[in-house]
Formats: structure tokens, C-alpha cells, sequence
């Protein structure tokens, strides 16, 4: 009898065993697969046009002389979110200005799967930013149980399109809200510029100030995902912005955002944390993240590209190394422009390149989702209540009504439009340093390589995966999107 129960058991065991175990998704196969090659180049009408469909043919072994991008498709990392862009003030004023027509074609050019580049991640501002017209907030001066909040603000330009851009995104949309300041009477420096810190004793007033957004925003029909803790933190800017060391938005955090969001109700909103440059990732991360009561809110890092104002280089590694020491918590980027806006430089192509090398490197690197800065500037990179005027993807000119659409839109949507929420990124690799590269592998078993050219010349390589391969052309200074 006792052998009996024993064999019983262990049936019993070994079929729940079995039912836990993954259904892994099926090796990739070159057999009688297609590589279709969108190109957008330099110097060319090419702009994310389809330049070539290329069969695989046998390559056991490439040679030394042959450029190879390698990919294994089998070998796979991060789950992709999305990528998109900011909907500030600044945008949603310009795009009130565009006539009916105009305003369809801009939404169908971010937004459409078909006819555009398939955005489907959007950002933010709580309160004002530069890309607002004037400094605001939703309370009244002095209000710190917040009885006046109220939203009508952003009623007027930013929910309108808002609501627009997430009614052709549906369900795939990733929302998150960024604060650039509080309320000036909540500060040290009694401004919302200029920096200055959260006094402590409204710490509770800020926490619930979130909650009141978030919630505003969802009676809006607006369903928010996360948000970011505060826009560059150790930033003082002529515009809104307030400091954070790093132990003061830790002890933020655990003592009053996290626990007030969750007694909310909100313990599922994503709460990012740092939301500014690479260069002070680690240590932001390390004091964060090192504190288990801190880091059990933290859903992940965000980080901007503007690191190189110091004359250095964009520091890519302090990603990989932030997702090596943190591999539970996930990395976003959420804030990049080409700064200093001047209207001859619309179609200055290494605008575009520095998006494409951005990200490329950063999904290398572990990121998960990547937000661009304004989705839409007028004619003068604004409105911009401090001057601080940028360039963004797509430009509206308000006196003629024209869209003008920038290298950035067109490098952005060589990822965006083809790499779909849930893909896994796979390995990718070049053999010249000329090439850069990533691969990412859909849900429905699509494999999507973006292929950057940083020469000034055409550069025949060979998609090598295992033994079979294509031999694709891509021209000089050009980014390409291999879908297979």
C-alpha cells in the first residue's frame, strides 16, 4: 500500500512538473524565408522605402574579407514595450493650429501601423515644462490639501490629443506621466524655476498630488501605466525643475510616493526612477536600488542622452552595466532631442544618425522602451516659455500649415514601425565596426534587424544566420530595416 501512495505521488508531482513547464517558441528557420529591406539613405529620395526582396542562400563559413552581420535568433534577451514620443504643451498647441487634413496626416505618420511609424509609447508633463507656454499648475497657491486641484489646464490642448493618438494606438499604448516641478510653494527656492528642492514638510502634499493626476487623467478615460518620480533631478534649469540627490528621491520614494500610489490603489503603476543622463545612472541606481524598502517600488530606470554637454561622448555602457547589476529592473530611455533648433538644419542627416546609433546601442544594452522628447515643434522649435527651442521628429511651419518631417522621424520609425510590443531582442552582431546593429524577434516569429552605415561608403555585408545567408547593399550613411 505505502509503495502504491509513493508511486501515486510522484505521477502526481511529475505531471504538475510538466504543466509548469514553458512552451518555448520554435527554433527560427531560414527555409523558405524572404529578407524584404526598407532603406532610408543620405543624399537619395530613399525614406524607409522597400529596396530589395533577398532569398537565403548556403554560407557555411564567411571569410575574413566578407562584412557579416551574425544573428541567432535563438539566443534572445529584454521583452520590447514600445517607442514613442512626448505629447508637452508645446505639441498639443502646435497641432491645434493644423488644419483637419494636416492633423489626420500627422497623427496616421506617428501613430499608423499602415501609414505611419507605430508609436505606441507616450509621455507627459504634470505641471509645466519649457515646452509650455507659461509656468503652471492645477492647484491654487498655497493649497496643500489640494481641495482646488483641477486639471482644466490641459483640457484645452494635451488630453484632446492625447485621447486622439491613444484612440489609434488601442490597446498596445504605454502612458506615463514625468513632474518637472511642484508647485512653487512647495519649494525651498519659492519658484518653479531655477531648481530649488521639495521642502519636507510637503512631501505627503507632492506624493498625493500624483494620485490626484493620475486619477484626473483615468476619469478622463485616459488609463495612465506609470510615471517617473522627477525629469532630471540634479538639473537646475532656467526652467521647471527641482533636485534630488539620490538619497533624497530614495527616502521620497519609499517614505511617501510609493505608499501613498499604493494605499491609492496604484501599487500596478510602473514608478521609474533617475529620468536623466547616463553618466549618473550607476550611482543612482546603487543608492536606490541597494535599499530593499526603495527598491520594491521601483519598476525601473529611465535615463536621457544628453550627457555629452560636458564635450564627451554618449556613455552607452553605463546602461549594460546598470542591467547587469539590476537585472529585474528594467531600463527605459525617456527623454531625447537634438538641442539648439535653427531651421537650416531640418534635413541635417546626422540629426537622424544620432537617433539611429542611440538606439541601437541602447536595446544592445538591455532598454526595453525608448521615448523620443516633442512629437510635434512649430516653425521656431517652440513654444518654449524659457527660449529653450529644440528640434522634434516632425515640424509644423503655422504660417503655411506644412508638415515637415526631419532624418530623426525616419531613423525612429525603422525600429518603431517594424518592432511589435512583446518581441524579444535576439543576438546581433557585426564584423565590421563600420556596421551597427540590432535584432529584435516578433511574436509571431518575425525577425526584424536594423542595419546602420557609418561610413561614406556602400557596403556590401552578408545576414548570416547559422549557415545560411543574403548579401544586401546598403549605401553610404544609411539605416536599413530587414524584415525576415
Amino acid at each position: 500500500m505505502k509503495k502504491l501512495i509513493i508511486f501515486f505521488l510522484t505521477i502526481a508531482f511529475s505531471a504538475t512538473g510538466q504543466s509548469k513547464k514553458k512552451i518555448l517558441p520554435q527554433p527560427f528557420s531560414t527555409k523558405g524565408k524572404i529578407v524584404t529591406v526598407y532603406t532610408s539613405a543620405d543624399s537619395t529620395n530613399l525614406r524607409l522605402s522597400k529596396t530589395a526582396d533577398l532569398p537565403f542562400r548556403e554560407l557555411k563559413q564567411p571569410l575574413e574579407t566578407q562584412t557579416c552581420i551574425f544573428v541567432n535568433p535563438n539566443k534572445t534577451f529584454q521583452t520590447f514595450i514600445g517607442i514613442g514620443g512626448a505629447i508637452t504643451d508645446a505639441s498639443a498647441e502646435v497641432f491645434a493650429k493644423l488644419s483637419p487634413e494636416k492633423q489626420q496626416e500627422f497623427l496616421e505618420a506617428y501613430f499608423s501601423k499602415e501609414k505611419g511609424i507605430a508609436y505606441t509609447l507616450l509621455r507627459t508633463n504634470m505641471n509645466s515644462c519649457d515646452f509650455s507656454s507659461d509656468s503652471y499648475t492645477y492647484v491654487a497657491e498655497g493649497d496643500k490639501e489640494l481641495k482646488t486641484f483641477d486639471i482644466k489646464h490641459d483640457k484645452q490642448f494635451k488630453i484632446p490629443l492625447i485621447k486622439k493618438a491613444l484612440g489609434i494606438i488601442g490597446s498596445k499604448a504605454t502612458f506615463y506621466i514625468s513632474p518637472w516641478s511642484p508647485p512653487a510653494f512647495m519649494k525651498d527656492n519659492k519658484s518653479m524655476l531655477q531648481g530649488g528642492k521639495l521642502l519636507p514638510e510637503y512631501y505627503q502634499s507632492w506624493a498625493n498630488y500624483y494620485v490626484k493626476y493620475i486619477n484626473a487623467l483615468q476619469k478622463e478615460g485616459i488609463p495612465v501605466w506609470g510615471l517617473t518620480v522627477q525629469n532630471e533631478p540634479m538639473a537646475k534649469q532656467t526652467w521647471e525643475s527641482c533636485i534630488y540627490s539620490a538619497t533624497e528621491e530614495r527616502d521620497f520614494l519609499k517614505n511617501y510616493l510609493g505608499p501613498t500610489l499604493k494605499r491609492a490603489g496604484m501599487g500596478d503603476k510602473k514608478i521609474t526612477v533617475w529620468d536623466h543622463n547616463r553618466d549618473l545612472l550607476l550611482q543612482r541606481a546603487n543608492t536606490v536600488l541597494e535599499d530593499p524598502e526603495a527598491a520594491k517600488y521601483v519598476w525601473g530606470i529611465g535615463f536621457h542622452w544628453y550627457e555629452s554637454w560636458s564635450g564627451g561622448e554618449q556613455m552607452y555602457e553605463n546602461v549594460g552595466k546598470v542591467n547587469e547589476l539590476y537585472p529585474s529592473k528594467k531600463l527605459m530611455f525617456t527623454e531625447g532631442c537634438v538641442e539648439k533648433f535653427d531651421a537650416q538644419k531640418y534635413q541635417l542627416w546626422k540629426n537622424g544618425q544620432r537617433y539611429g546609433k542611440s538606439m541601437i546601442n541602447d536595446f544592445n544594452n538591455g532598454t526595453v522602451a525608448w521615448t523620443d522628447w516633442n512629437i510635434l515643434l512649430d516653425q521656431n522649435g517652440g513654444p518654449n516659455h524659457v527660449k529653450n527651442f529644440c528640434f522634434a521628429p516632425i515640424h509644423a511651419d503655422t504660417n503655411t500649415g506644412e508638415l515637415i518631417y526631419t532624418p530623426s522621424y525616419y531613423f525612429i520609425g525603422h525600429f518603431s514601425k517594424f518592432i511589435e510590443k512583446g518581441a524579444k531582442r535576439v543576438s546581433s552582431a557585426a564584423s565590421r565596426s563600420q556596421l551597427l546593429t540590432t535584432s529584435f524577434r516578433n511574436e509571431t516569429g518575425k525577425m526584424v534587424t536594423v542595419v546602420m552605415n557609418q561610413s561614406n561608403q556602400t557596403i556590401n555585408y552578408y545576414l548570416c544566420i547559422g549557415t545560411a545567408a543574403t548579401e544586401v547593399a546598403i549605401q553610404p550613411n544609411a539605416i536599413q530595416t530587414l524584415v525576415y
